[in-house]
């Protein structure tokens, strides 16, 4: 079995081993299986016509919404491995639901099903840009010392998310962020995230491998003993129990099977939205969905093939065309299952960074998301204070990549400073992309020196994403 598994996934070509691989494939799964919860809580919101995901008026049905959330990341996820053989994982992308719950259902007459319609169509452009080989030309345009910047950005991005998720990092009273509660450690669950933190970056001093999955496992069966005893809950939306959970409490309830329900599955409707909003509202919010989806898979794809030392000396990753096919689907099967568009996961340099060299890790992750759709309860036993101390060492992982760039030559400089600082403080992978192609653009024309004619195009298309608010209210959509 190992042979048939080497000479598939090109196992020892790559520099890894069968366990690495299965190893790689957890830790990256454990790093995202927030979306199984998340999710559900985002897409709860009713339409504009009072009815919730997954069918009623009462509410959503969130069993579902869970169920088909782990059943689309797991799908997409073993495609990306069997098919284009990366390392990296594929589930609802954060932002892209939250604009389709908060922005696009509560438009007027739109329903869920019209939503998710928009959701298949954006996946269809993406995938048609891909077939004709536009997405992968304008990514081989992208300059090297972006895509290193777009690499190092991206680990800020993360750290950041890792930081904020697990609470250590708050909304602070007078200042934008704080330490924990008040300036300060006060809390049973913020203990646990630097246990766990701890826990990696002493293993990775002492070369252990498989550090991060260890430092989760330790953190978590730290939290599951720290509820035990505390009883500690979650903490509430409105900012009540502050030293609680962040979004998952570390305990079992009741069975650890569940049998899913699929009702989200195929609620989708591509004439819908044409027929509630004008043609021209439907192609502002396809765009909109588009450019988020077509550059955070760019910068996940070149983030995660550097930390894995996957990607040749142009910075190209191996199978490009197959991974950014692979991820136009997972929008189409996204918007098809009910659960807002699929796209690739940067927690998927988690994995990378414990050994994960190729697809068997995604096939791994997305075994462990099908697994999920019977056995969510476990999966929720892991608290975002023991995940994401791994995407904090990542962080750091990702960061080494800066003195790659040459900071004297003001027209590298100042546009790689642009990408890597606009990602966490935008909160937004493709914000700071926008950043560093749109300066790029600009002080290359001043400086002379020449730009591929594609840059410029992507670039004038990003100044219309930002300034899409006023163009949206013009429209009436917001």
């Amino acid at each position: 079995m190992n042979e048939l598994l080497n000479r598939t996934f090109k196992i020892t070509e790559r520099g890894s081993s069968v366990g690495q691989e299965l190893r790689g494939g957890l830790v990256t799964f454990f790093a995202m299986s927030y979306i199984l919860v998340l999710n559900p809580i985002i897409l709860s919101t009713p339409d504009s016509t009072g009815h919730f995901l997954g069918g009623g008026t009462d509410g959503a049905n969130t069993p579902a919404i869970a169920a088909g959330t782990a059943l689309v990341a797991g799908v997409m996820s073993l495609l990306m491995g069997t098919v284009a053989n990366y390392p990296m994982a594929i589930a609802a992308g954060l932002g892209l639901n939250a604009m389709l719950a908060y922005t696009v259902v509560s438009l007027p007459g739109m329903t869920w099903a019209d939503a998710m319609g928009i959701v298949v169509l954006e996946g269809i452009v993406i995938l048609l840009l891909v077939l004709s080989g536009l997405r992968e030309a304008i990514f081989k345009a992208v300059p090297g010392f972006l895509k290193t910047a777009i690499s190092v950005g991206i680990g800020l991005f993360i750290a950041l998310v890792g930081l904020v998720n697990a609470g250590i990092i708050r909304p602070g009273s007078g200042t934008p962020l704080d330490l924990g509660i008040n300036g300060s450690i006060a809390s049973w669950p913020l203990i646990v995230f630097i246990i766990g933190l701890l826990s990696i970056i002493v293993l990775m001093v002492k070369k252990v491998r498989g550090a991060i999955l260890i430092g989760i496992v330790i953190a978590t069966i730290s939290a599951i003993v720290v509820e035990a005893i505390f009883k500690l809950g979650a903490q509430g939306p409105d900012g009540s129990n502050p030293t609680g959970w962040g979004l998952t409490v570390p305990s079992l309830q009741g069975s650890p099977v569940s049998v899913p329900e699929f009702s989200t599955i195929g609620v989708f409707s591509i004439a819908g939205p044409f027929e509630k909003i004008s043609v021209i509202a439907v192609l502002v919010l396809v765009f909109s969905l588009m450019l988020a989806d077509f550059f955070d898979t760019m910068g996940t794809m070149v983030a995660v093939g550097s930390e894995g030392n996957l990607l040749d000396k142009d910075g190209n990753p191996p199978r490009m065309r197959q991974i950014l096919a692979i991820d136009s689907l997972g929008a189409i099967a996204g918007g098809a299952g009910g659960v807002s568009s699929n796209t690739a996961y940067i927690e998927s340099a988690t994995g990378v960074a414990d050994g994960a060299r190729t697809g068997l890790a995604s096939v791994t992750t997305g075994i462990l998301f099908l697994a999920c759709t019977f056995l969510a309860p476990l999966a929720g036993m892991v608290p975002y204070e023991a995940a994401t101390p791994a995407l904090v060492v990542v962080g750091f992982l990702m960061m080494q990549q800066v003195g790659q760039i040459d900071w004297q030559d003001l027209v590298v400089g100042i546009p790689a400073f642009l990408t890597i600082v606009f990602m966490p403080f935008a909160y937004s992978i493709t914000v700071g992309i926008g950043m560093g192609f749109i300066s790029y653009v600009i002080l290359a024309a001043v400086a002379r020196r020449k730009v591929h004619p594609l840059l410029w195009v992507v670039s004038i298309l990003f100044v219309f994403y930002f300034v899409r608010g006023p163009i949206e209210t013009a429209l009436g959509l917001a």
